[in-house]
């Protein structure tokens, strides 16, 4: 494992125009000279819309795919494919891809929970109504360790980020677009909580705020350290940061704050009386 890893939020306008989309997040992914690993925000090539997602939508290996790949390999980074609408056998999911620096396809997360909610004088949406849930866990390796990927709503549910801990994580990554009114309430709690439950990086990239947009996300891209401090939060334009993690800030705080290791695993169900 290697020390500090460099890591670019790509937190990118998107518009209704799907090329422009790829070729606009395809330049940012080349401007980030240096870095070692680049994330792009949920839904990047598309408006986050139930109305979107199918026509914007790809097969494995579609035009997205193929430019996350090859931005990967010139670039010799890790790619974090913020999300896509990914088709499959008739279904839309929300999906991730990671690509390594030669280009192969690294991991790929589709979002496990659906984003339906509809809070009172604020904000109402159902991804149920267009997309199928994925089921699987998402951690995968890298020379600095391995890395949790999970999609904006997956945070909201602490098991699942426990489960990618325990699977050996040391940083979340978490392509995401919370809106006006969940940002300004949970957005920076919910990555330093996540942070300190699991005593690891945690990691939230967001498409720039549009207020013309039918869904307005808070931007506000994170990245918290293992003892739930601030290392970098964006704005709500958009911006490309670059963040150092200092990995041995894990292994460290896990030394000398024992949760994960003083965890009492056998009385942790709901027992009969």
């Amino acid at each position: 494992e290697r020390g500090g890893m460099r890591l670019a939020q790509i937190q990118m306008a998107v518009t209704a125009d799907k090329a422009e989309n790829l070729r606009h997040a395809e330049a940012l992914l080349a401007s980030v000279k240096g870095a070692d690993m680049a994330v792009l925000p949920e839904m990047f090539c598309c408006p986050y819309d139930n109305g979107c997602f199918r026509a914007y939508g790809e097969a494995a290996g579609g035009a997205a795919y193929q430019m996350l790949s090859r931005a990967a390999a010139e670039n010799h980074l890790w790619v974090v494919g913020g999300s896509i609408p990914e088709l499959d056998g008739g279904r839309v999911y929300n999906t991730s891809y990671v690509f390594a620096p030669d280009g192969r396809c690294a991991a790929r997360h589709r979002k496990i929970h659906l984003f339906d909610i509809d809070v009172d004088g604020g904000q109402r949406f159902r991804e149920s109504d267009t997309l199928t849930a994925g089921d699987d866990v998402t951690v995968f390796d890298t020379p600095w360790g391995k890395m949790g990927l999970c999609i904006c709503f997956d945070l909201r549910f602490q098991e699942l980020s426990r489960l990618m801990t325990l699977a050996g994580a040391q940083v979340l990554l978490v392509p995401a677009a919370f809106n006006m009114t969940t940002g300004p309430a949970h957005w920076e709690l919910l990555f330093r909580q996540r942070a300190v439950d699991n005593q690891l990086f945690t990691v939230g990239v967001s498409p720039a705020r549009d207020e013309a947009a039918s869904y307005v996300a808070w931007g506000h891209s994170i990245v918290c350290d293992p003892w739930g401090a601030v290392l970098h939060q964006c704005g709500a334009g958009e911006e490309v940061a670059v963040t150092e993690l200092d990995m041995a800030q894990v292994s460290a705080v896990r030394r000398q704050l024992p949760i994960l290791s003083a965890r009492r695993t056998d009385i942790y169900e709901i027992r009969k009386k």
